[in-house]
């Protein structure tokens, strides 16, 4: 794609509302989506909100940097949901992203500008975060691929945190390898595009025993095809791992946010300052638990994956919900939550035979993201 095409085709589809800003960059690509909390030079990052100065940045975040070495050529800035702090997109400040599969529901978030962007064609690939499941989830919800690597895998220097113990940087894409392609352009791994996919009789597959709970009927019948012949093994608590992510999260969220929330609260959207200020009241003393608990979750997933390949798991446990849903955050985090307190790598593909995009995630051995790129391409193979 060139820069010229991305730029018409991002007119075409501009009431899906996928991009805050555009740039005027040109060159033979790759054309990239870029999150608007990572910093790139020439545009001002907004993070989604209305509290930092209206500057263009000078310099590109490390990230960007990396990216330019590989030719990527940045067409623009991307919607998200404030301070991507929330899984719907629906954004007070720049408007509803809406989901290219059905203008009435969301796209999930908070990386839902770069996910519709990636699924309408508007760019080769996309970059997104993922704190909670900002990833996974819109690329569930949207239909593509994205990958959260294993955590510390790219460089978050110069982008708006969200958790630093837990935020990552990803890729979002229309295929497993056009987004391993893209992983490899963000960070210093090599020999992650797949060039032959296992058979699926070489694969050792299982599923957490206990936590496929409570799907809606279209997800349900996904999973069920899915899971059909995959074994159950024994897996640490989802709520209690799900809860070290969570507790981690609203800490270190409110306290980057907490000069702002006490001068100026009224220009947070209602949902996110919310959360903001519930983060305020967590305890020193059950923070630094949640980070000790941190380590012992991550080595007692690794433990119960020792003797298979990969997890696999919704990523959500509903479609997209319809915009204005009040009750939507759990059953989309659900099933992401947990491996951002574990910092496993996951690919979520789009799953077989759904009228609206059902994800599935594939959990991969902490820093073997190569494996499970491959094993999760074997799966988009034979699904498609």
């Amino acid at each position: 794609m060139t820069s010229a095409e991305a730029r018409a085709r991002i007119q075409e589809c501009r009431q899906f509302n996928a991009f805050i800003s555009l740039t005027t960059e040109d060159g033979p690509g790759p054309v990239v989506a870029v999150k608007d909390i990572v910093r790139v030079r020439g545009t001002i990052t907004t993070g989604g909100g209305v509290l930092l100065p209206k500057i263009a940045d000078a310099n590109d975040a490390p990230v960007i940097a990396r990216m330019r070495c590989h030719g990527c050529v940045v067409i623009g800035k991307t919607n998200l949901h404030e301070w991507a702090y929330g899984v719907t997109n629906e954004n007070p400040h720049y408007g509803a992203v809406l989901n290219p599969h059905d203008l009435r529901r969301v796209p999930g978030g908070s990386s839902g500008g770069s996910a519709v962007a990636v699924a309408l064609g508007m760019c080769d690939w996309a970059l997104g975060s993922d704190t909670g499941g900002s990833i996974r989830i819109p690329a569930s919800l949207c239909g593509v691929v994205g990958i959260k690597p294993t955590y510390g895998t790219v460089a978050t220097n110069d982008v708006i945190p969200v958790s630093a113990s837990l935020d990552t940087l990803g890729p979002l894409a229309r295929d497993v390898p056009s987004a391993a392609r893209a992983l490899e352009a963000m960070c210093d791994l090599t020999g992650l595009v797949p060039t032959k996919a296992p058979s699926l009789q070489e694969i050792r597959l299982a599923v957490p025993a206990g936590w496929i709970t409570d799907l809606d009927d279209e997800t349900n019948a996904v999973w069920r095809r899915v899971a059909a012949d995959v074994p159950a093994i024994p897996f640490p608590n989802r709520e209690v791992v799900s809860a070290v992510a969570r507790t981690i999260m609203q800490a270190e969220a409110s306290a980057y946010h907490r000069r702002w929330l006490d001068e100026t609260p009224d220009r947070y959207g209602d949902d996110v300052r919310g959360r903001l200020q519930q983060g305020l009241s967590i305890l020193a003393v059950d923070y630094i638990r949640a980070l000790h608990t941190q380590i012992q979750v991550r080595a007692a997933v690794e433990e119960a994956m020792g003797n298979v390949d990969a997890v696999v798991l919704p990523a959500t446990a509903t479609v997209a919900p319809f915009r204005g849903a009040s009750d939507s955050r759990e059953p989309l985090t659900r099933f992401t939550r947990p491996f951002n307190a574990t910092g496993h790598p996951v690919v979520t593909v789009p799953g077989p035979g759904a009228a609206l995009p059902v994800g599935v995630q594939v959990v991969g051995h902490w820093g073997h993201d190569a494996e499970v790129i491959r094993i999760a391409w074997a799966l988009e193979q034979t699904w498609r």
